[in-house]
């Protein structure tokens, strides 16, 4: 089916299924110019004629369509969750998106989300850092011994995420999942994740762990280096 305009589409989606909301956005990959052939619209909805939140998925106009909807107050809750488990899809959705439908409500509510995003999310504790930072040696033992490829792949993948997660926590960056992911490493730093690309393509294409070893053993050294003798979790100091 051939494709309406995006941002026609979207008006034409709202209208038909939200018009009496108060607000509207259409955000993602069509409004940062990144649009492939697979790309779907992102719709957030704010209508104070709802109870509770939801999202929905369709397909109109030629598009797959993503609809987030919200009323004036429940928006709120999910910006706080977002924020503290330092993942911030709707308040980015919020601050990229171009407006649809206002009824005087987005610019208070785009304010708020660009403040969140500017603001940064929760330092780590040393506690938390210390954790991390044996979960990473655990994991990074696993790979330099295992021998199994089917099994290394997915320790491969695991270190990965712990990986990424690190650097940008540490540096109260936020976080994110799939191609976000290296794309919030590239805003970060470009050589870090040129870097880390690198090593992990090499270890795909030909099983060579030793830049993952190296990229480990670098990112870890400023926090005294892997850690495993001496850390525990739960236990009582004596009295």
């Amino acid at each position: 089916m051939k494709r309406n305009n995006a941002i026609e589409a979207a008006r034409q989606i709202v209208d038909q299924h939200f018009p009496n909301c108060k607000g509207a956005l259409l955000a993602g990959s069509v409004v940062r110019n990144e649009a492939t052939e697979t790309s779907d619209l992102d719709i957030v909805i704010f209508d104070n004629h709802l109870e509770e939140s939801y999202r929905e998925s369709l397909k109109e106009f030629g598009w797959p369509v993503e609809i987030f909807v919200h009323n004036l107050t429940s928006y709120k809750t999910f910006f706080k969750s977002d924020c503290e488990r330092a993942r911030p899809s709707l308040p980015q959705m919020v601050t990229e998106g171009i407006i649809l439908k206002d009824v005087g409500v987005m610019e208070e509510i785009k304010k708020e989300a660009q403040e969140l995003l500017e603001k940064g999310p929760k330092e780590w504790s040393d506690e938390t850092i210390r954790l991390k930072q044996y979960f990473i040696t655990d994991t990074l033992d696993d790979f330099i011994g295992s021998s199994q490829r089917a099994e290394e792949i997915f320790i491969a993948n695991a270190l990965a995420e712990l990986l990424s997660e690190f650097i940008l926590r540490t540096n109260r960056r936020w976080i994110a999942a799939s191609k976000w992911t290296i794309r919030l490493l590239k805003q970060y730093d470009e050589k870090y994740a040129k870097d880390f690309v690198e090593a992990f393509d090499r270890f795909y294409r030909n099983g060579d762990k030793k830049q993952i070893i190296q990229l480990v053993d670098d990112l870890l050294q400023p926090y005294g280096g892997r850690l495993f003798e001496g850390f525990s979790i739960g236990k009582k100091k004596e009295k």
